[in-house]
């Protein structure tokens, strides 16, 4: 089963039952170099080469943008909040707070399309007049939360862009995103994108860092649904990749299923890898700790038993902002485990 086919069936059960799915990447001067001369424009005119090779292209710099909201907050961080107008996937919990990967943007000034997976309002996307739909690109052909089954009436109102987020390492997908941004009116070199940047770039180092105070720690990226434990590819999902080009040991699933994502374990078979230091998917869709302590496979992991859990955002905020926090917990947490075998 794909990424996406997995998580459109966790979404389907999260209506009664939390479930959940795994997620996913160093980066390449030429793939920046590339991301810059795709976007261009002459005359007014504005275009975007995607990753699926499509070029998207407006009269003018699109002004009303809508996005899958994990994209909506990385474009917010490069300084478009008034450009978004409609945001769909997980953006405010029951009580009317935003979800954590709304980050920064604010979610009172977006209309809400749809608030979990599956769920898009054709007739208010319409209704925004929008220039722009954006969103990630992990299966070829499928956008990321825009519902196959009407896909082909979305993607008729307005152009559409795609970033890849699968398959290439973290900052890859944070560049592509810069790139994209900067066409729409970002200036990359404000002094507030820039102490971002620093704060990646240190963040990263102190990853380095850690592993090399406290070599050999195993780490294993994991989600947890009533019936398996997903165990996260690291040559698949843009985060776990990047991770291991800064010297994590992050835990290689032998039997990755379709697409490559992650390996399924039943739960009689979850302590099937070792690992000092577990990443625990924490979105609403997955299972968090206090529901897996029902579970009498959970408490017998060693790093569990160690109290080394962390939590983990399989679907990372694609900026430098929204980033940063996430490798400065991965050092903390790297730092702190102890080896357990």
């Amino acid at each position: 089963m794909s990424r996406r086919g997995l998580f459109a069936v966790g979404g389907a059960a999260a209506l009664t039952l939390a479930l959940a799915a795994c997620g996913s990447g160093g980066s390449t001067p030429s793939a920046a170099g590339q991301s810059a001369a795709a976007a261009s424009g002459s005359a007014g005119a504005w275009s975007f080469t995607d990753d699926r090779k499509e070029t998207a292209t407006a009269a003018g710099v699109p002004a009303r943008v809508v996005a899958f909201i994990g994209t909506a907050a990385a474009l917010a961080d490069y300084g478009l909040q008034d450009k978004l107008v409609g945001v769909f996937g997980e953006t405010k919990r029951a009580d009317g707070s935003p979800e954590p990967q709304a980050g920064d943007l604010d979610v009172d000034k977006v209309t809400i399309l749809g608030n979990v997976w599956g769920e898009f309002n054709i007739e208010k996307y319409a209704a925004l007049r929008p220039d722009l739909l954006v969103t990630h690109l992990y299966d070829p052909g499928a956008l990321w939360y825009v519902p196959d089954e009407s896909k082909d009436k979305i993607v008729k109102l307005a152009p559409t862009v795609a970033v890849s987020a699968a398959r290439v390492p973290m900052t890859e997908t944070i560049e592509r995103y810069a790139a994209l941004a900067e066409t729409l009116g970002a200036d990359l070199k404000s002094p507030e994108i820039a102490q971002a940047k620093a704060r990646f770039e240190a963040a990263a180092e102190s990853v380095r860092k850690a592993v090399a105070e406290n070599p050999g720690i195993r780490v294993m990226a994991a989600s947890g649904s009533p019936d398996v434990l997903y165990v996260s590819n690291p040559k698949v999902n843009t985060d776990l990749m990047y991770f291991a080009e800064l010297g994590v040991e992050v835990v290689q699933p032998d039997k990755p299923g379709d697409g490559g994502y992650y390996e399924n374990l039943s739960w009689e078979n979850a302590g099937k890898y070792d690992a000092d230091l577990i990443l625990l998917d924490n979105r609403p869709t997955a299972l968090q700790p206090k529901d897996l302590e029902a579970k009498p496979a959970w408490p017998k992991l060693p790093a569990v038993k160690a109290g080394q859990v962390a939590a983990w955002d399989p679907v990372p905020r694609f900026s430098y902002a929204g980033a940063a926090p996430i490798l400065e917990n991965l050092a903390t947490a790297i730092r702190n485990a102890k080896k357990l075998g």
